[in-house]
């Protein structure tokens, strides 16, 4: 009897999450890696939701016509833009600005986290100097956090 009691009062607490849904945001930071500081950096975070499905077709044998989705539909208006500093000044790489950027990006997770965020992956990517006349460079990461509903 206590071994049925146990299993009922273990399954009523297990249940909610069983049916629990999970969504997801992502939040992305952009450094700029041009040198002389010329660039721009930011963290950006979308206010408002995208159905996908709104903007993509099915391309098959049979039917591969064009998406028509309009570009202008598909831009997020309501976002959130927070500076940050650039990896490079006058001078060259600025560590300060670095750490600066650190900072700001932990408080922006630490935020996420008080409000029920859990990070679940890091995805980073750089495109950098590619030579003599080459002034473009961004090193950006992409924060997918998770929460249940």
């Amino acid at each position: 009897m206590k071994k049925i009691l146990l299993v009922l009062s273990l399954s009523i607490f297990c249940l909610p999450e069983a049916n629990a849904q999970v969504e997801y945001k992502i939040i992305t930071s952009v450094e700029s890696i041009i040198p002389s500081g010329m660039g721009r950096s930011r963290i950006i975070s979308a206010n408002e939701n995208k159905d996908f499905k709104e903007f993509t077709t099915t391309q098959s044998e049979e039917d591969n016509s064009r998406n028509k989705s309009k570009r202008n539909d598909i831009r997020v208006k309501d976002f959130d833009e927070t500076k940050l500093l650039n990896f490079y000044n006058i001078a060259g790489i600025r560590f300060q600005n670095i750490a600066a950027n650190d900072a700001v990006i932990s408080s922006k997770i630490n935020s996420m986290v008080a409000e029920g965020w859990e990070l679940a992956f890091v995805n980073s990517a750089v495109e950098s100097d590619a030579g003599q006349n080459d002034n473009q460079g961004i090193f950006i990461t992409r924060y997918i956090f998770k929460r249940t509903k």
